[in-house]
């Protein structure tokens, strides 16, 4: 017998186009009515993307059509891009007030130093004159806290939005302001979703050139997120030399390629170590990621050497561009923030 419960049931069944999840685990089914043999189906997309839309609709009133009893199927996606908007670039028809871009920091592994690398590009990019905000992704492991060195709580304006705490000029956001230290956070995938949902939209980030998104590794649930909540101007990938992590990362490209969001760029960080006799040493190989980057076609933003004085600067809260702009070190990161401030114009 047609009810909204066997409907229900047959939409579990549907996956987002390149996600092993559900289009009812994500959210989307807002509505489902039945009269009769009539089947109606509302579903909510927070993204632009026309052929995604199209893809989930054909898919959605084919399985409801294989229904016993089902005479008629109606499927309505809120929310998608209309063929004439489809025209028009994602980033500029949903863009965040404010916001000039918006720019993701990601890796298919962890331990490839990508959050070092987010907060040390943010902070080369406010060298570089830029405003700046970086919004930490990472829910189960916030560590930008820690390495801009603050754990000041955001405030709420007037308008009821958070107020982003700042450190060494730029604006943060992180689930790490929001719990006490050493706490879990135990959380299911549709939470993760709400969380980064309001750190985009329900925070005050007022005026910025630059919104960096640090990313958790791997491709799951918060990057599917953050595509349909922000638009993304494109993502920049990180790894190290070694081809255990290429073999990795090469499903973040995937991932980003699967949601439209162009990639900026790779950089290659961990990329070889001096010793202070000034011999070179190349510890986990070298030039993997300026390979990966020719052989996929895509920019290479650069390399990040082995430095001690980055590690420093993560772990006591003053990133080294910082606290070191003309060294070594802090001019490496400048060099990565220039490559990508031309790549976005």
């Amino acid at each position: 017998m047609l009810n909204q419960e066997l409907i229900n049931q047959t939409l579990k069944k549907i996956k987002y186009p390149g996600y092993m999840r559900d289009i009812v685990s994500f959210g989307m089914v807002k509505s489902i009515a039945v009269d009769g043999g009539t089947v109606s189906v509302l579903l909510q997309m927070t993204g632009g993307n026309a052929t995604i839309a199209a893809q989930i609709k054909a898919e959605t009133e084919k399985a409801l059509r294989a229904l016993a009893g089902v005479e008629k199927v109606e499927v309505e996606i809120g929310g998608a891009a209309s063929p004439a908007a489809a025209a028009t670039p994602w980033t500029q028809q949903n863009k965040l007030p404010g916001i000039h871009r918006a720019v993701a920091v990601a890796s298919g592994k962890g331990g490839v130093g990508k959050s070092t690398v987010s907060v040390n590009l943010a902070c080369a990019l406010k060298y570089l004159g830029a405003r700046v905000g970086l919004l930490d992704c990472d829910i189960y492991g916030p560590s930008i806290p820690l390495m801009m060195g603050t754990r000041e709580k955001p405030t709420v304006s007037a308008a009821e939005k958070l107020v982003p705490p700042v450190a060494h000029g730029i604006k943060l956001m992180s689930m790490g302001f929001l719990v006490d230290d050493d706490s879990p956070v135990i959380w299911r995938g549709p939470m993760i979703m709400k969380a980064i949902q309001q750190f985009v939209t329900e925070v005050e980030w007022a005026e910025l050139d630059y919104l960096l998104v640090d990313l958790p590794p791997g491709t799951g649930d918060a990057q599917l997120s953050l595509c349909q909540t922000v638009p993304l101007d494109g993502g920049v990938i990180v790894t190290t030399p070694q081809e255990a992590s290429l073999g990795v990362v090469r499903k973040g490209i995937a991932m980003f390629e699967k949601v439209n969001v162009p990639i900026l760029g790779i950089v290659e960080n961990m990329s070889y170590f001096v010793t202070p006799k000034g011999e070179r040493v190349e510890i986990f190989g070298h030039g993997g990621g300026r390979a990966e980057a020719a052989r996929r076609k895509l920019p290479f933003l650069g390399e990040i050497p082995l430095f001690t004085e980055i590690r420093e600067g993560g772990d006591q809260g003053v990133p080294v561009v910082v606290s070191q702009p003309e060294s070594a070190a802090g001019q490496a990161f400048v060099a990565v923030g220039k490559s990508l401030r031309e790549r976005l114009g």
